[in-house]
């Protein structure tokens, strides 16, 4: 007996998600329903988002929490994907999807122990093809400790590992935050 995956159309997903009690994130054709946070988790996300979205007011780029999709089209346009990151900042005019965004500046999730693979090894390979994509954040939940991957010039890509007494550098929409900001209400005394 052969047991198939049933796929689903980019249309079909899509239409769905607009009334679906749970987010679902779509790979090629299947999707994969999305666990809750942690009340760190989200902490974490919306101090962030906080920052940037106060930063960012009249600049014409767009602040999104963990509600917007990023679409990722891959093998040529005969596949796309759609994740949802935690905090994702959009600045291209030409970006004008409603219920998704394609051309990021800026993705930021915060790990969590069921998520933390797929964040650190499937989405980080798909978001380097993104090619609006100049900064990538990776922000532990446990400890404080944020990584950041860079896109150069050249579109290579640099990691830095930040710990309690470093600051971060988001240079993609230039706004700098310190830990304490990033994790308030989260590590205290």
């Amino acid at each position: 007996m052969k047991v198939s995956a049933a796929f689903i159309s980019v249309p079909d997903y899509l239409e769905g998600e607009k009334t679906s009690p749970i987010r679902h994130e779509y790979l090629g054709g299947q999707i994969f329903a999305m666990s809750g946070g942690s009340k760190e988790h989200n902490r974490i996300a919306l101090n962030i988002a906080s920052f940037l979205k106060f930063r960012l007011r009249g600049s014409g780029c767009q602040t999104f929490i963990s509600d917007m999709k990023v679409n990722i089209p891959i093998a040529r346009n005969t596949a796309d994907l759609f994740y949802y990151p935690d905090v994702m900042v959009a600045c291209d005019p030409q970006d004008t999807e409603r219920y998704f965004t394609t051309r990021p500046c800026l993705i930021v999730e915060v790990l969590s122990p069921s998520t933390e693979s797929l964040d650190r090894r499937e989405k980080w390979l798909n978001y380097q093809s993104l090619p609006s994509l100049q900064e990538y954040v990776l922000v532990s939940q446990t400890e404080m400790k944020v990584e950041v991957y860079r896109r150069n010039a050249a579109g290579n890509w640099s990691l830095e590992i930040l710990e309690a007494q470093d600051s971060l550098e988001l240079n993609s929409v230039g706004l700098t935050l310190t830990m304490a900001e990033i994790y308030d209400e989260i590590f205290m005394g």
